[in-house]
């Protein structure tokens, strides 16, 4: 059976407590946590936690209808992106990395915060709980990277200071048109990086070309 984003975030709050006590190291958790995140089926997220205490791994939630990514035909419009629920508002890196990819639901308002670490997020399987979507993101001596899809509107209209904040600052303005879904990325690129870039790839289920799961950071 299929898991949903409340099943993947289950399972990391497992896995960020079994580091906070001591039973897996920085790099178990950021590697089990990558696993999690783009996990599928139950079958994907049973093996992170089998062995540590507490594991949700017999008792996973039953997805509730609508709660999960519903994938769309190869070749939908934007407008087939939108709907589903969001169970994770945030994606926070501190000297380590974190991944949002595959079949997620992007809430109304996204923070991405990178302090010298990094933050992928790859928007070309995703959903989204409403047509207009905010990622606010703020790096720090780190650096973000967002991949978004060719079949959405995308507005950049964020600041560097000794860093580099780069996109689009408006898709419209280039003649793309307006497929129903747009989003926009604000925030703070502080000695750091924050990158937009658009990338192959249509509606969620579609074959997508396949990009670094983390942006390479150089303080």
């Amino acid at each position: 059976m299929r898991c949903s984003d409340a099943d993947r975030e289950a399972v990391a709050e497992v896995l960020r407590g079994a580091m906070a006590d001591g039973r897996l190291d920085y790099n178990e958790l950021s590697d089990r946590l990558d696993q999690a995140y783009a996990a599928r089926t139950y079958r994907d997220l049973e093996p992170l936690v089998l062995d540590l205490p507490g594991s949700p791994a017999v008792n996973l939630p039953t997805p509730r209808p609508g709660a999960s990514p519903r994938p769309s035909p190869a070749g939908a419009g934007a407008l087939d992106r939108i709907g589903g629920e969001a169970s994770s508002g945030s994606a926070v890196a501190i000297m380590g990395g974190a991944t949002r990819k595959g079949a997620w639901v992007v809430p109304p308002s996204f923070t991405a915060v990178a302090i010298m670490g990094g933050v992928d997020l790859d928007l070309r399987q995703a959903r989204f709980e409403v047509p207009s979507v905010t990622i606010n993101a703020v790096a720090f001596w780190g650096g973000i990277e967002i991949r978004a899809p060719a079949d959405v509107r995308v507005v950049v209209d964020g600041v560097g200071i000794m860093g580099g904040f780069e996109g689009p600052r408006d898709d419209a303005a280039d003649g793309r048109p307006d497929r129903g879904v747009t989003v926009r990325v604000t925030g703070v690129a502080l000695m750091g990086a924050v990158d937009v870039k658009r990338k192959g790839g249509g509606s969620p289920g579609s074959a997508l070309d396949r990009g670094p799961t983390r942006p390479e950071i150089t303080p």
